[in-house]
């Protein structure tokens, strides 16, 4: 029986691909060429093609800001699973009926703009700020000392903004383990420990897999982070991309630097859907 479609239908899927190819599919393209494309101070670009933006992404400076960038990226995504894993186990351990409540007060904050909530983290670390003043009035400090400005501030910021995105799908996972696999290493003689990490970590591994993606792709990204709490020497990637648009004007370098990043996120997408389905595939024959 053929099956005909409604005429709303029709019109909504028309209305989404149009707009997937207005402002997803065609900005894009037009990014990707522009990076091939040369500098111009006056016309902002010239039509002459290139391979130099790409050679100067291997550039010592340019190589060094995006390995820092990455380093920066890392170990926050650390961080958040190390805070996320726990919480979210937590939180998937309580009763039912409390669980939405603490997803509500976790996805709170995204009510809220992240530029606000990263200037209102400044002010809090600040050397004048109030976590110095709690510690000054507690006697555990003998005068302020100075957070801001460095990369463990800016490793704080992306912490402080990217761990619900590592929470979210760590409690999904946990809260769908088939409870009758730790039952069975209990009578099996498994402790605790052979437990997490025989059992519950490699079947959770598809969520901590998607949960560091959510946090390290964006993290190399987050350049008003970078500006606000790190300062000049402690850039992200979008820091470099941002001012090759807005100061250096050099939009082919920029657009090149964009595309250099997509395609790690797009590297690290394929790597996330070869690792699950490898983990899918070994839970099967399991």
């Amino acid at each position: 029986m053929k099956m005909t479609r409604k005429p709303f239908q029709t019109i909504v899927i028309t209305g989404i691909v149009a707009w997937l190819l207005l402002f997803i599919f065609l900005p894009n393209l037009m990014i990707i060429g522009t990076s091939f494309l040369t500098r111009n101070d006056a016309n902002l670009v010239d039509m002459v093609f290139t391979l130099d933006n790409y050679r100067r992404l291997f550039d010592p400076m340019y190589a060094q800001v995006m390995l820092h960038s990455f380093n920066m990226a890392v170990i926050a995504t650390v961080c958040c699973l190390l805070i996320g894993y726990p919480f979210a186990a937590f939180i998937a351990r309580m009763p039912q009926k409390y669980r939405p409540l603490m997803l509500f007060l976790l996805i709170v904050p995204f009510w809220t703009n992240s530029l606000i909530r990263i200037y209102g983290l400044k002010i809090f670390l600040s050397t004048r700020g109030y976590m110095n003043e709690f510690l000054l009035w507690t006697g555990l400090i003998d005068k302020p000392f100075k957070l801001m400005y460095t990369s463990e501030a800016v490793v704080l910021g992306l912490i402080y903004i990217l761990l619900p995105f590592m929470v979210m799908p760590l409690y999904s996972s946990i809260e769908k383990l088939d409870k009758s696999y730790l039952e069975a290493a209990r009578d099996l003689g498994a402790n605790k420990c052979q437990t997490f990490f025989r059992i519950i970590l490699p079947l959770t591994m598809p969520g901590i897999i998607a949960g560091c993606l959510l946090v390290l792709l964006p993290a190399m990204g987050l350049f008003y982070v970078a500006d606000l709490m790190g300062g000049a020497k402690n850039l992200l990637i979008g820091n470099v991309i941002k001012s090759q648009f807005l100061n250096i004007r050099d939009w082919p370098f920029g657009a090149a630097t964009s595309i250099f990043l997509t395609a790690a996120m797009g590297l690290l997408l394929y790597v996330y859907y070869r690792a699950a389905k490898m983990l899918n595939k070994k839970g099967e024959l399991e």
